[in-house]
């Protein structure tokens, strides 16, 4: 080779060049900065220009080149060569490598051009120290339809999962689904998980299956594999689903076991054991029977042991004159004293009964304040609590609500027990914390009732303080009569130093609501309660008064989505 100088902006650019996508702006940016600070270091590899003349044309270097000149650089120095036509492609493709990484659908047109010259697969991988499997993996990319790979090459890339699916199908699916899920001019990111989707097919494993060579050439089963597995896997797979299960399900019954039976698996290939079998979870004894079957998810075989129910021995009866008479006994079945719709009215008739005493009976203040805790832990009541870190834990009532029941089974209490009981239920029902366990404004007004402002503690933390505007933080200050600081940070310090044997407690952090917020839930709330009032003297108009208001509203929309979501779990 000849050293060499020559202006940058002279150099003509390879047509034939590995790297065909641009690099990344941030490490353009890098080479800029050094080549501007220190020059060219590595001098870029050139050739005479085919064509004639006295130009050059780069072999090794672009984006040297390329940023000397964004460098403003005049002249730099050059190797002028005349490599040959195949080493020529592999230092390109090896100095690209060793450098910025190379898009891998650039990576994938250079082996291309590589294998074009008569590199084989492990000669490549060999040259640039990369394994085998990944060049045939990157060898893949000559399965996908050439517009993704333009799509790619701009840097929109699927994941590797992703990219298996799209590669695996055909170009004539790659190109149906393409038209429906390509870039748009106000959307140029494709929505590739859309496509893989689009293109997914089952795929049965090689490793869950049976049976061996003989019964795959039989049913024509040819093995693909799955380059983008982990290498230490069998990763062979086939799409043939039918041929794949028929294969199986003939080594099945060629390979049954003594006392085992093929049996049927449903569609989430869980096993259907014959009638009034019972599956068997521990190790299987010696009279338990063993079923086969074939799930249809992945198409392994599996097995589960069941026994069968013991048959009843026949009753044998002896009669006068000493003959014996089978007689088979007849299960009886005992109709139960009270049927299923019978316990429902008897629910209605209690439910009825209670409502109509909780309403008029003469009840005890004491016994009251008990009924009420009762009521939380009643089975039809759910409680997001936030006496808990966990934001979506439920309200633990019921350890609270046992100290009043007497062993007895009744209510049984003093009144120290019950008014700690009701403590304790009322902690762990209100709640303030921003998430599901949030109270609202009940939880406010409980708050400023029993002076929980005085509890609060000091909000002169670094922590909380942190957590205020510029605007906030001097208004707290300033109301605090400390000077306020050129930086926030030590307003912050100044504030946190004056409040160090006192307390800040911030306007926002006091519990008593605003009267127009009170107001406007009492009337909202107020409105219903006055129309089930009129309704209650006259219950034949309950009806009327509650038809076109709100409640009847909400019922229809909470038994409809009721219905939804028993038919989507159904």
């Amino acid at each position: 080779m000849q050293l060499i100088t020559a202006d940058p902006r002279s150099l003509k650019d390879n047509p034939d060049r590995s790297r065909q996508s641009k690099s990344s702006p941030q490490s353009d940016a890098l080479l800029c900065a050094s080549i501007r600070a220190i020059g060219v270091v590595q001098p870029p590899i050139v050739k005479l220009d085919p064509e004639g003349g006295n130009s050059y044309v780069i072999v090794l270097g672009h984006r040297r080149a390329a940023q000397a000149i964004a460098a403003d650089i005049m002249e730099i120095p050059l190797l002028l060569a005349d490599p040959s036509d195949d080493l020529g492609a592999m230092q390109s493709f090896a100095e690209n490598i060793a450098r910025e990484p190379l898009n891998p659908v650039d990576q994938w047109r250079a082996i291309e051009r590589l294998v074009a010259l008569g590199w084989t697969e492990e000669s490549i991988a060999m040259a640039l120290a990369l394994p085998s499997r990944q060049i045939r993996k990157l060898r893949l990319l000559a399965n996908i339809l050439p517009a993704m790979l333009d799509q790619m090459a701009r840097g929109d890339m699927p994941n590797e999962q992703q990219l298996r699916t799209i590669a695996a199908a055909g170009q004539d699916e790659q190109a149906e689904v393409w038209k429906k899920y390509k870039p748009k001019k106000q959307d140029p990111q494709v929505s590739w998980w859309e496509v893989a989707r689009a293109l997914t097919t089952t795929r049965m494993l090689a490793k869950h299956a049976s049976f061996g060579d003989e019964l795959a050439q039989a049913y024509g089963i040819t093995w693909v594999e799955d380059l983008f597995a982990p290498a230490d896997e069998d990763s062979r797979y086939t799409t043939d689903v039918e041929a794949f299960l028929g294969a199986q399900q003939e080594w099945l019954a060629n390979n049954l076991p003594k006392r085992g039976s093929v049996i049927e698996a449903n569609e989430y290939g869980q096993a259907k054991l014959p009638a009034k079998a019972q599956q068997v979870y521990g190790k299987p004894g010696k009279g338990d029977l063993t079923g086969w079957y074939i799930n249809a998810r992945d198409g392994s075989v599996q097995s589960v042991a069941y026994r069968m129910p013991e048959a009843k021995k026949p009753k044998v009866v002896k009669d006068a004159d000493g003959v014996e008479t089978v007689i088979d006994e007849v299960e009886v079945k005992v109709r139960p004293d009270i049927t299923q719709k019978g316990l429902d009215m008897i629910g209605d008739l209690r439910t009825d009964a209670l409502h109509e005493a909780l309403a008029r009976a003469p009840i005890e203040d004491d016994t009251l304040m008990a009924l009420l805790i009762l009521a939380f832990t009643g089975m039809n009541v759910t409680v997001a609590s936030g006496a808990s870190d966990n934001p979506y834990g439920q309200a633990k009532c019921g350890p609270h609500a046992a100290r009043l029941i007497g062993e007895d089974g009744n209510l049984s209490f003093d009144r120290e027990t019950l008014v700690q009981a009701a403590r304790s239920v009322l902690i762990e029902v209100l709640s303030l914390r921003r998430n599901r366990s949030d109270s609202g404004l009940i939880a406010r007004i409980a708050g400023d009732a029993v002076g929980a402002d005085q509890f609060l503690p000091n909000m002169a933390t670094e922590d909380f303080l942190s957590c205020l505007s510029r605007n906030a933080l001097e208004a707290a200050a300033e109301t605090a009569g400390v000077p306020g600081r050129i930086t926030v940070k030590d307003t912050r310090l100044a504030l946190v130093e004056h409040f160090a044997d006192g307390k800040l407690v911030h306007p926002a952090a006091l519990l008593a609501p605003s009267t127009d917020d009170v107001r406007s839930w009492v009337g909202r709330h107020a409105s219903v309660d006055s129309r089930l009032e009129d309704a209650h003297d006259d219950p034949d108009t309950l009806e009327d008064q509650l038809s076109g208001s709100d409640l009847v509203d909400d019922s229809a929309d909470e038994e409809e989505a009721d219905e939804r979501f028993r038919e989507a779990a159904e």
